[in-house]
């Protein structure tokens, strides 16, 4: 019996954001019982994305990719302050063309490896904080930067040039702010790497590189999401079936209750009456708050059924992606990139990650409304 509790409680511990996902999502089945409307929750396009690219990482992963990588940074930059800058800079401007979440999943193994490697994990946590937030904030400049972009893009049929014009200002102050956080907490420390020689497997190395091409080409629409889903999983299996082990099922999970959660919140009539009248008195105010408990992608799709205003909505779903850790979906995977490798160390990330999030969260919505 002892030994079925212990294992319940180190599993739970491994799964916590999970665990809490899914008693989220069990609360609101009660409001909400389960029908055929279920199965319009499920974003199975960001599912199968996430699927492959964590396999194709963890592959990639298997072939020392990223250590190599990582190495080449160090080479480049020279000190811890230049190397975490240009990990937040690269995650930043990927999160401008993969989408945010793609961004993380690439480039939090980069910033692992450029750390560990060198023996600067002091600066892990600060470093994985300031690439979420880098991707949630880098990610507003453009329709397809962030899921909640391209819903209000395409749902209110806003103009290039006018998307862009709304977000540049906001974008340029992260910019700005995130600079000066790098400044201001790495010291400019010498980066020294241990002597080894690794190689790549040049073979291996291209075809996963392909794959991660594939992977890409779903987020664009370029290629449907399912053959990615058919090809990924079958070359991964004939070549590295091990990384289709190493492939973090929790995550996935994670994103499929809170679809749940968030689906379900919208149907309640009281929660939609709340936010209507909210609305009223401030779409960009309450947009904001809205982020912080049901999460920035749900709240676009929830708010938008109920004003026009859709300039003040798009920048309340974009700064407030920053602020809690289920404002945005990519925190809750860089959250768990995070623990997965320091599981002792949570309680002093999620301090540091509330400190500097709600920190952008409040600038950010200061400045924006005084403007």
């Amino acid at each position: 019996m002892r030994t079925i509790i212990s294992h319940i409680k180190h599993f739970i511990s491994q799964n916590a954001v999970m665990c809490i996902a899914f008693m989220a999502a069990l609360i609101t089945v009660f409001f909400v019982p389960v029908d055929h409307e279920y199965t319009g929750y499920f974003d199975f396009k960001t599912l199968t994305c996430l699927f492959c690219v964590l396999a194709v990482v963890c592959a990639l992963k298997n072939i020392n990719f990223f250590y190599i990588l990582a190495c080449k940074v160090v080479e480049l930059f020279k000190t811890a302050r230049m190397s975490v800058l240009a990990l937040v800079y690269i995650t930043f401007i990927g999160s401008m063309l993969i989408a945010n979440d793609m961004a993380l999943l690439t480039f939090l193994p980069l910033g692992y490896f450029v750390l560990t490697t060198t023996g600067k994990g002091k600066y892990m946590a600060f470093t994985f904080i300031m690439q979420n937030i880098a991707a949630n904030l880098g990610g507003m400049l453009t329709p397809f930067g962030n899921p909640q972009n391209l819903y209000l893009y395409s749902k209110f049929e806003i103009p290039n040039i006018e998307f862009m014009s709304i977000m540049v200002i906001p974008f340029l102050i992260s910019i700005a702010l995130i600079t000066l956080c790098c400044i201001i907490f790495v010291r400019p420390e010498a980066l020294v790497l241990p002597t080894s020689k690794v190689e790549l497997s040049p073979k291996k190395t291209m075809l996963y590189l392909v794959l991660f091409a594939l992977s890409i080409a779903i987020v664009f629409r370029g290629i449907p999401y399912w053959v990615g889903l058919i090809i990924i999983p079958t070359v991964l299996f004939a070549v590295d079936r091990k990384a289709l082990k190493m492939v973090d099922y929790g995550l996935l999970f994670t994103f499929v209750f809170f679809f749940i959660f968030a689906g379900n919140m919208a149907r309640i009539e009281v929660v939609r009456n709340l936010f209507s009248a909210l609305l009223n008195k401030s779409t960009l105010l309450f947009g904001v708050l809205s982020c912080q408990f049901i999460s920035n992608v749900p709240s676009a799709i929830l708010l938008s059924q109920f004003t026009q205003n859709y300039s003040d909505l798009l920048v309340a779903v974009n700064i407030g992606g920053v602020g809690t850790l289920i404002s945005s979906l990519a925190s809750l995977i860089t959250f768990r990139e995070y623990t997965k490798n320091n599981p002792k160390k949570t309680l002093y990330y999620i301090e540091m990650f509330s400190v500097f999030n709600f920190g952008f969260l409040i600038i950010l919505t200061a400045f924006v409304m005084a403007v």
